[in-house]
């Protein structure tokens, strides 16, 4: 947002907040240029770059024992009732732990499961981060899934030039890459003397005359005066 308003002041750029389900949805549609979605996805009527792979974690309570330590692999979760929520983002096969009595709906809700005691939630740590409370934590989980990032828009986008604009600021290109904005055209230098005319003089070089107004380098073999004694 910082860097679109540098380089665009006068075009707004308006954000909104979706699930990972529908963000496909609302590209298609044309309800937003682009979007940040989580692969895979259907990639029907879309173009996608891949950004980056998100840390898995685990939410757990403060007092859980998986707090002491900094990582929690997939085999430690066996004993553990693990919440599924129906709008998980994990591709799993078989997600690890104990499934819970009923599915919750939405992450946020599993969260507030997890407050209450119900079971621990496995999530991307961007989602830990989102829904954190002061009464939980995360720490990271490995031999599980990992969520990919990619920024997505439809192939047959409404403002081209300004999607592509949008592409060269995520991927960090700078104002005057040649994939993002109009390069600033070189300044150009100048000459040093004029076409078919004497060649400028630049003040102070040899031969040129003095900035203060004296005469040039002394001449060779020019006397110097004595010096005076002091008293």
């Amino acid at each position: 947002m910082r860097i679109w308003n540098e380089r665009l002041p006068d075009v707004p750029l308006t954000l909104t907040t979706v699930t990972a389900a529908e963000a496909p949805a609302l590209l298609r549609g044309r309800e937003a240029d682009a979007g940040f979605v989580r692969l895979p996805i259907d990639r029907t009527g879309l173009s996608a770059i891949p950004l980056y792979t998100e840390t898995t974690v685990v939410v757990v309570p403060k007092d859980h024992l998986f707090a002491a330590v900094e990582e929690v692999s997939a085999a430690e979760l066996a004993d553990e009732i693990v919440l599924h929520p129906l709008d998980d983002t994990l591709d799993w096969e078989t997600p690890p732990g104990r499934p819970a009595f009923e599915r919750p709906a939405t992450t946020e809700d599993a969260v507030e499961l997890v407050a209450a005691g119900v079971g621990v939630l496995v999530v991307p740590q961007s989602l830990a981060r989102l829904y954190h409370r002061k009464d939980l934590t995360y720490r990271t989980v490995t031999g599980v899934p990992e969520s990919r990032v990619a920024l997505s828009w439809a192939e047959e986008e409404v403002a081209p030039d300004l999607v592509e604009e949008f592409i060269g600021i995520v991927r960090g290109r700078t104002v005057n890459s040649s994939r993002g904005r109009t390069p600033t055209p070189p300044q150009p230098k100048q000459k040093r003397a004029d076409k078919g005319g004497a060649p400028r003089k630049t003040a102070g070089k040899p031969g040129g005359k003095n900035p203060r107004g004296g005469s040039g380098a002394p001449k060779s073999g020019a006397k110097r005066g004595k010096p005076r004694g002091r008293k």
